[in-house]
């Protein structure tokens, strides 16, 4: 069996494979094949491209690429490349998640989005600080962050949640994030889904499905956690916010997930 990881938007593979690879490996045993890419100008995917690069569609075919490759370098035969997988996908990458399940893109057998951030809403409320980011970050460089922080729009989200406030300003650090500033500007930009209807379609073809959403995190939004799971007809879970302990936090996630993968 094979186990996508999929990170969120200005992170890396690193992140989902710090979370999750342990909960994986206990739960799915030591053949489990774990695939965790990079996508599009985030880690090792060195390339940013132009904007029509960041559709959500073709992140997603980019993301599948990696599958085979990576059966392949495990040994593994075609046989196996037509087994079903497990995706887990982190704010972008459960919306990547998404897309990959809607467009038949994988044989997915069951998926678990954690603090979706998209909806059917091209620049929701809650992402509108990504492109002014990516826009400093293009102007200024990572010294932009001190012009950041003292913009309305970061004060809107530390006040809620300083640990969300700490994330963004974060941005300005990551590896080559004036190169990359694009990815900013133009993700936040896709719809995960343009009806609620395509949420019905995962429940209606068997795959199964766990949402995650976070208590006071203005960026992951609960209330979109809760339209995700009401669609998809899927099991919440709500974790504890992050502000109160992100250590805290880690632990109910990885306990969650790995109830639930040991499930089936």
């Amino acid at each position: 069996m094979t186990t996508v990881l999929l990170h969120g938007l200005g992170n890396d593979r690193r992140q989902p494979l710090g979370l999750f690879e342990s909960v994986v490996e206990e739960t799915s045993g030591p053949e489990e094949l774990i695939v965790a890419p990079d996508v599009r100008a985030h880690g090792g995917f060195l390339a940013v491209g132009e904007p029509a690069d960041f559709g959500i569609d073709r992140l997603a075919r980019e993301v599948c690429e990696h599958v085979p490759a990576a059966l392949a370098e495990a040994g593994r035969g075609h046989h196996e490349a037509s087994e079903p997988v497990t995706i887990i996908g982190i704010s972008m990458g459960a919306a990547i998640a998404l897309r990959i399940v809607l467009d038949d893109l994988l044989p997915v057998r069951r998926v678990v989005f954690v603090r979706p951030s998209f909806d059917d809403t091209s620049l929701p409320d809650n992402l509108r600080a990504f492109p002014v980011i990516g826009q400093i970050l293009a102007d200024a460089g990572p010294a932009g962050a001190e012009e950041f922080r003292e913009r309305e729009i970061f004060h809107e989200v530390a006040s809620v949640s300083p640990a969300g406030g700490r994330a963004l300003l974060a941005q300005f650090q990551a590896p080559d994030a004036a190169r990359r500033a694009m990815r900013l500007v133009e993700i936040p930009r896709n719809r995960a889904f343009e009806h609620d209807d395509d949420l019905h379609e995962l429940s209606a073809r068997g795959i199964r499905s766990l949402v995650i959403g976070a208590a006071r995190d203005p960026v992951h939004p609960f209330p979109i956690a809760e339209r995700w799971a009401g669609g998809l007809r899927s099991m919440l879970e709500l974790l504890p916010p992050r502000d109160d302990g992100q250590a805290e936090q880690t632990a109910v996630l990885r306990e969650r997930v790995g109830r639930w993968l040991a499930r089936d």
